[in-house]
């Protein structure tokens, strides 16, 4: 890490993280979140009394930035109501580390994320993973948790391609106007993903080609579950079909042509 590139603040992070470790009690719960197309996984751990989080913990596998964007959000977060904490936003942990290079913002996106995750699976008292029901995959048709977001995240068509800029795009394979979609949106964001529920090798090579020369992500025999948030959409569930796992993906937008 460079410090030309870094805050200082970053880097003091980065060296001496605060909160490392996990927590255990019936008044803990757990956020995971990972991201399979950067390989940035994190865990949080809160201790909940009183509504207010008294403890905080966390583990990391990612980059420099990864773990000190973790490690100031528990900073953040700590001693913090339930309320107080889900609204803490990338931009105050990016704030608060005098910085994050543009290309970084993922990573307080993912802290930011697992914390949410935390105090939502407390407030559900539930487990960080679900299985979705079978009649949530994705058909022909929206799925019901697709038209719950529509305009929210979920996008039927693209009619003003800038509402994209910067943001985590999901395209949901859907033939050639997908995938075309899928490579014009590569020019708002560096963060575009294709899911489809081909195999790579059922794939047209000169596709392939097009969409690995645009700098689309592409997760191959996978489908969605579900999609998720509380106002705007905020990740979606996938289902791997090769080897029938299940894991959430943190995305801004999920774009599903007719």
């Amino acid at each position: 890490m460079k410090s030309t590139s870094y805050s200082e603040k970053v880097l003091d992070h980065f060296r001496n993280p605060r909160n490392v470790g996990t927590l255990k009690g019936d008044d803990v719960a757990i956020g995971r979140v990972g991201n399979p197309v950067c390989g940035d996984l994190m865990e949080f751990y809160i201790r909940v009394k009183n509504n207010r989080i008294e403890d905080i913990r966390f583990k990391t596998f990612g980059c420099g930035s990864a773990i000190a964007t973790a490690s100031m959000i528990t900073e953040l977060a700590k001693g913090k109501t339930l309320e107080q904490a889900l609204s803490i936003t990338r931009k105050d942990v990016a704030d608060e580390l005098d910085g994050l290079p543009p290309i970084k913002m993922h990573c307080s996106n993912l802290a930011a994320d697992a914390l949410k995750d935390a105090i939502r699976n407390f407030q559900n008292k539930k487990e960080p993973k679900v299985k979705a029901t079978e009649n949530s995959k994705i058909s022909g048709n929206p799925m019901p948790s697709a038209e719950k977001f529509l305009g929210k995240g979920v996008y039927l068509a693209i009619e003003n391609p800038s509402l994209f800029s910067g943001k985590r795009t999901l395209v949901v394979d859907r033939g050639e106007a997908s995938i075309d979609t899928a490579i014009a949106l590569t020019e708002q964001s560096p963060r575009v993903v294709f899911v489809s529920g081909s195999a790579e090798k059922n794939m047209a090579s000169g596709i392939k080609e097009k969409l690995h020369e645009a700098g689309v992500k592409m997760l191959y025999q996978s489908e969605i579950l579900e999609i998720m948030g509380v106002r705007e959409v905020e990740k979606v569930r996938i289902h791997n079909m090769d080897e029938d796992e299940e894991y959430e993906l943190f995305v801004d937008a999920v774009v599903m042509l007719p």
